[in-house]
Parts: structure tokens; sequence; C-alpha cells
């Protein structure tokens, strides 16, 4: 996968399919329309993906908005599904104010070749976000390609989208986030090494720091696993800042594999979260921390059935 990124002057030469979106969380509904996409594949047409970066929100907000996909975790998925490009097309105030139809014109048409355009029926873009869905199909005969709209999918009655996971995340609702994802919510970092704490009371753990711009769910304690290789590993994970142990304030991610004892520090691991078992909490001393991390893992063996 070719990665074009902090340049608006570039140019792809063969036809190409693309797809538009932020794709933020890549729930259900991104996977939709990437297949709808992929499958231009059979016409002869390249696979682009098309995102802004920062997102139109991320550059308009006032606050610092969190993402549920890092770039880099964008960049791992697009890499596996066998996309031809990724365009992370820089905005700031001048694309900003682009035309929607300029917006067409010169970069979907004459910069990317497009010959078929997916995107789903919220898509917006231009100045204002004026363009729409609408204007593609309206102007898809001036400039000679294909437009496919995604429909929205719908979960119990509501549209999935960025903003349903993102709430549902912030509840700590794991479940229902697999069920809009199709995959559990995930966090990744490079292992790096922590107080030893776990590993003294003979519960060894892995730490990972993660990314800043990374959305973290509730602190707390989760059943969850991990991806080592080709290996899905069962565990019991932390998110927060061990308030027993340290004064500090910098939030991690804390892992307790069963049954492994392997030496990681290193290398990058996903965590993906599968149930939220309870709140992070301050015991009185370390013997009544390492008492309730016991009775963590073992309910945890009984929800992996290990």
């Amino acid at each position: 996968m070719k990665i074009i990124k902090n340049m608006t002057e570039f140019h792809i030469d063969e036809p190409t399919a693309v797809a538009i979106g932020k794709f933020d969380g890549f729930h259900c509904g991104h996977q939709k329309l990437l297949r709808k996409m992929q499958e231009q594949k059979e016409k002869g047409l390249a696979t682009v993906v098309f995102t802004f970066v920062p997102s139109p929100a991320a550059f308009f907000s006032k606050e610092p908005l969190k993402d549920l996909t890092t770039i880099e975790e964008k960049r791992s998925i697009f890499e596996k599904a066998g996309i031809d490009y990724l365009i992370e097309y820089p905005f700031y105030q001048e694309t900003a104010d682009m035309e929607p139809e300029t917006y067409i014109k010169k970069v979907l048409v004459e910069r990317i070749h497009a010959k078929c355009i997916v995107a789903g029926e919220d898509v917006s873009f231009g100045k204002r976000g004026a363009g729409n869905y609408q204007l593609l199909a309206e102007k898809s005969k001036d400039y000679d390609y294909d437009v496919i709209i995604i429909e929205k999918v719908q979960y119990d009655g509501r549209e999935v989208s960025s903003t349903f996971v993102r709430e549902e995340v912030a509840k700590g609702n794991m479940e229902l986030v697999h069920q809009l994802l199709g995959i559990p919510y995930h966090v990744g970092g490079e292992i790096v090494h922590g107080r030893k704490l776990g590993r003294t009371l003979g519960m060894p753990t892995i730490n990972q720091i993660p990314r800043g711009e990374k959305l973290l769910p509730p602190r707390g304690v989760y059943y969850s696993y991990v991806m080592y290789g080709d290996r899905k590993l069962p565990s019991i994970t932390n998110i927060g800042v061990k308030p027993t142990v340290t004064d500090t304030v910098i939030m991690g991610v804390e892992t307790y594999i069963y049954d492994f004892d392997e030496d990681v520090y290193g290398e990058e691991l996903e965590v993906y979260l599968l149930y939220f078992k309870r709140p992070e909490m301050r015991f009185d001393s370390v013997d009544a921390l390492m008492k309730q991390m016991s009775e963590d893992i073992e309910e945890g063996r009984k929800y992996h059935s290990i």
C-alpha cells in the first residue's frame, strides 16, 4: 500500500475507485463501504481510501479530540485489507475553504483519477461541509465517474456511527462496542518496563503506555485477550493510574496474560477489551490489592473458561 501524506500536490496515473470517510473506529458501516469499493477491483480499478488529517471535526474543535482509531491503526487496517493507496490529505484553512465542486474536480478527478466514488449517505466535503452525496451524483456525468452511496448500517434501531461507538466506549460497554465494530475494541503500544510489582507478587504483567490520541474506556479492570503473533492469549487488563502503588497520573494499560511468562519487552502488542469487570480502586495496602487481583484473575479464568 502506498501512503500519500502531508501533501496536496500528487497524481495517481491509474484509474481508481475511491472510498471517502473519516474511518474513525472502523465500525461495521465503514467495513461495508470498504467492501463495496473493493468490488471495483474486478473492473480493473486501483483502490484508494481518502481521509483528511486531522479530521475536520478535530480541526474545528476547541478541545482536543481523542481517536477511536489512531493513524497507525488505520494504516494497519487498510494495509491488511489490500488497499492500493491511502491518502491522508492535510486539512487546514485553505482546504477547509475549498468549494465542493473544486474538491470533486481538482482532487478526486484530476489528482486521484477517480472512476468510481464510494461514500456514505452522510458524506460531507468542501467549504462549510456543503458537498454531499447528491452533489457527487449530480457531477458524475460531467466528470465521468460512477457513484455508489452506502446506506447507514442500523443496530437496534440506531444508525451505527463513530459517535455511537464513542458513547459506548465512554460507558465501558465493551460488549456492545464489539457488536458495532465487529471486533473487540483494542488498545496498542510498546511493552515497557513497569514497577515489576506484579512479578514480585507472583502475577507478572505487561505494561503499555497508550498513545496520547487514543480514546480510552473508563478506568478499571477488563477481561481481555492479547494477540501475540498468531496466538490469541486470554488475559485480564487494568486501565488507569494504579492509585494504590503510585501518585502519578499517567494513564497506563497493565495486562496479566494467563499461563504466560515470555519476554516481550519492546514489542508492539494489541490488547482487546471484552468486558468491563469493575472500576479502578485505591486499596489501603498492597496486601489488599494483591487479594483483589487474585480474585479478579480467578474470576477471569471462569470468564475465559480456562
